[in-house]
């Protein structure tokens, strides 16, 4: 069944997921060969997504502890030595696991808060870095001059008011941003740059565990950054490793942003 309508942005998601059916899938491909400036960005959208799935690959062939597995579960349930509540749990979490296709934890934290918390917010805002701060030509997708236009969009897509700080005291740029697409839904990115041309980038996302969080550091495949988060907002700010000061730049990132919406 053919989509019967313009290509939508949800529909070139939707390709990037794979999940469109096969006469779509020919549509939208159609669409991109007509649209190469559109085209570049969604191939760097299935960039990012594989990249997301290639750090996590680990993670998925890690084999089910035997605590968790079926059977045994469903033993003790029925010779009644553990509580009805903590037999439920332990089911919802068997098959959620299951479905997310990972069983270890991370750093001692439950797998929901290290596939969907500040660790995952570090990954896709190191992921998008790769993708877009390297490219000479087009790293944002909308321009300084767009700047309202462009924090409304994100803040719509992402069904929160989203704040861009000014860094130019700090001697940082605004370039530019764009929407992206992570393993959590739509996020704002938003990228700077200083006299040097070095430059660094915001990841902004709701976060639907850890909803505040204080400002951890990380680094990874040669780029670095410091992630939080503040009234269910994740952020993380990112450059390459190499990039000096990005600590008391951070630190002055979440300071703006947070002033931005108690002035608000």
């Amino acid at each position: 069944m053919s989509l019967n309508r313009p290509i939508q942005e949800e529909d070139l998601l939707a390709y990037v997921d794979d999940a469109l059916d096969e006469a779509s899938r020919r549509q939208v491909e159609d669409y991109l060969s007509r649209h190469p400036d559109v085209a570049r960005r969604i191939g760097g959208y299935a960039a990012q997504r594989q990249a997301l799935r290639d750090a996590l690959a680990p993670v998925a062939h890690e084999p089910i502890p035997p605590e968790l597995n079926l059977a045994r579960m469903l033993e003790a349930r029925r010779a009644r030595r553990a509580a009805p509540w903590r037999v439920a749990a332990a089911l919802v979490l068997a098959f959620g696991l299951g479905g997310m296709g990972g069983w270890s934890m991370r750093a001692g934290m439950p797998e929901t808060v290290a596939s969907a918390g500040i660790a995952a917010l570090a990954r896709e805002a190191a992921a998008s870095y790769r993708v877009y701060a390297s490219d000479p030509a087009r790293p944002v997708e909308m321009g300084a001059a767009d700047r309202d236009t462009l924090v409304r969009w994100v803040s719509s897509r992402l069904q929160r008011p989203v704040a861009l700080p000014d860094l130019s005291d700090a001697g940082y740029r605004y370039m530019g941003g764009r929407l992206v697409a992570t393993e959590h839904g739509p996020a704002g990115l938003f990228m700077y740059d200083d006299a040097h041309g070095t430059r660094v980038a915001m990841l902004v996302r709701p976060m639907a565990v850890q909803g505040d969080m204080p400002m951890k550091a990380h680094a990874q495949e040669g780029v670095a950054g410091y992630a939080w988060a503040a009234s269910g907002l994740g952020y993380s700010l990112v450059a390459a490793e190499s990039a000096q000061d990005l600590h008391p730049l951070a630190d002055e990132m979440r300071r703006r942003i947070a002033d931005s919406f108690r002035q608000g």
